[in-house]
């Protein structure tokens, strides 16, 4: 692996977004949510299944790997934190302390970055972590590619809209 790159999908149009990838010279796309469903029109081609065939034709590997994902109870960390400041999901800029230490508690303690290399595969040179927030601070794919840039010594790229 040469590079990590992360991305979110609030923002982006589909276009913008499917660009992003190609002009990052993305070949794996590790998609790290709980669930892979977007409500409304403005994000639907980030439903698993439109996104999966959007991928493909763009000969993009598509791996889900549910195991990053928070779980319910770190999500709901996250969601008493903003609430308590008032801040909108989609208008956070970082994470609360006690998401990301549950976070990595609960999903990074265990977590092997040699293993997730063998998971994308040997032909993965540039691998995108993706999830649903603008701001990778404001989101737990900036803690996986934290872990990965420390442990594989690769460089990471946060795209954003």
């Amino acid at each position: 692996m040469k590079k990590i790159v992360t991305l979110g999908v609030y923002g982006f149009d589909r276009e913008k977004f499917l660009r992003a990838l190609l002009d990052a010279d993305v070949d794996t796309f590790c998609d790290i949510r709980l669930r892979r469903g977007m409500r409304g029109a403005e994000y639907a081609f980030a439903n698993s299944q439109r996104l999966q065939k959007d991928l493909c034709e763009l000969h993009i590997k598509y791996i889900h790997i549910k195991d990053l994902a928070p779980t319910r109870t770190i999500r709901e960390k996250q969601n008493q934190e903003d609430k308590e400041h008032g801040v909108a999901k989609r208008a956070r800029e970082t994470l609360a302390q006690s998401f990301v230490d549950a976070y990595e508690k609960e999903r990074l303690s265990n977590f092997d970055s040699q293993q997730f290399l063998a998971r994308v595969g040997p032909e993965a040179n540039i691998v995108c972590l993706f999830c649903v927030e603008r701001r990778p601070d404001a989101c737990h794919r900036s803690l996986v590619a934290q872990r990965l840039s420390r442990d594989l010594s690769v460089p990471v790229e946060d795209i954003m809209p």
